[in-house]
């Protein structure tokens, strides 16, 4: 089962370009020489704490790439809920739909090596009631909603349904992997997963057949390829000395969404999403290194 809906370029109003589903966690990042091995312990060189969660960072990407941009997710009733909502609405992001809820605010422990390279372990907290705390879950209308896999199935199921229902344009981006239904992949236009979430799901030609109207697997270093189901065209990368790829493919994945709902071709919005995401890794931090459509603009040379 295929379907293919482009985003028109003269499209009805909504109240967002973007609305994000998705999680918010406190981003606590460990710098190091190397990662550990398994039963090694190692002094780390550096701590921070940013703002992080998929949710979080994609729909500060999006701002950041002038869409107007809602942020739908759950925090606790603590001092990392607080910073997180703040950190939303200082980049101009609603959140009227960030419910405060009886469980702690979701963290990620992250551990950066010498190289860029890193490894994320997640503690969900209130994430897990993204969906259930809204229920139910009323989205405002946007000409895009992007959505991960931090937050509940079933949540990522009635959203889709919902922008299904009102001509809103759906991206998923399949992290951290959940095995997906036909039903849930079949409401999905754009689905962004990087090399290893593709193999998880797959690959590209199961996507497809499950009606997912296009994929958009990243490459790292190595830029970006679209398939739908009559065509394959790859996107070039935008070279530059990486020094920590956390947040790489949030940025991509949030400029690509705001490319769309200014109504730009897959094409042109993954070519946009490829530069985001190098000029994210020459920055430390997930939040920190989201560029600005400027940014990226003069980086494009526009």
């Amino acid at each position: 089962m295929c379907h293919s809906r482009e985003v028109s370029t003269t499209p009805k109003e909504f109240a967002f370009d973007v609305v994000v589903v998705g999680s918010a966690n406190l981003d606590l990042v460990a710098t190091l020489d190397h990662l550990p091995k398994p039963g090694e312990t190692i002094v780390a060189l550096g701590y921070a704490e940013h703002a992080g969660g998929k949710g979080v960072n994609q729909a500060v990407a999006c701002a950041r790439m002038g869409a107007r941009t809602a942020f739908v997710g759950c925090v606790g009733n603590d001092d990392a809920g607080v910073f997180l909502r703040g950190v939303l609405e200082n980049e101009g992001i609603d959140t009227t739909m960030l419910h405060v809820v009886d469980m702690p605010t979701g963290r990620a422990f992250i551990n950066v090596d010498s190289r860029g390279e890193n490894e994320i372990v997640v503690v969900s907290g209130a994430n897990t009631q993204v969906g259930i705390a809204q229920n139910p879950l009323q989205l405002p209308t946007s000409h895009v909603l992007l959505m991960q896999l931090e937050i509940p199935l079933e949540t990522v199921a009635a959203a889709l349904v919902a922008a299904r229902k009102s001509g809103t344009m759906t991206v998923l981006n399949p992290a951290p992997y959940k095995a997906l239904t036909v039903e849930i992949l079949s409401l999905v236009d754009v689905i962004v997963p990087n090399e290893t979430e593709s193999v998880a799901c797959g690959g590209t030609q199961s996507l497809l057949a499950s009606g997912v109207a296009r994929v958009v697997t990243t490459l790292g270093e190595m830029g970006a390829v679209i398939n739908t189901a009559s065509s394959e065209s790859s996107i070039a990368p935008h070279k530059v000395i990486a020094v920590d790829t956390v947040g790489a493919g949030d940025a991509f994945i949030g400029a690509l969404s705001a490319e769309l709902a200014r109504g730009a071709t897959i094409n042109d919005a993954a070519s946009v999403g490829a530069v985001a995401g190098a000029l994210a890794t020459t920055v430390h931090g997930a939040v920190p290194s989201l560029p600005r459509r400027d940014v990226v603009r003069k980086a494009m040379g526009k």
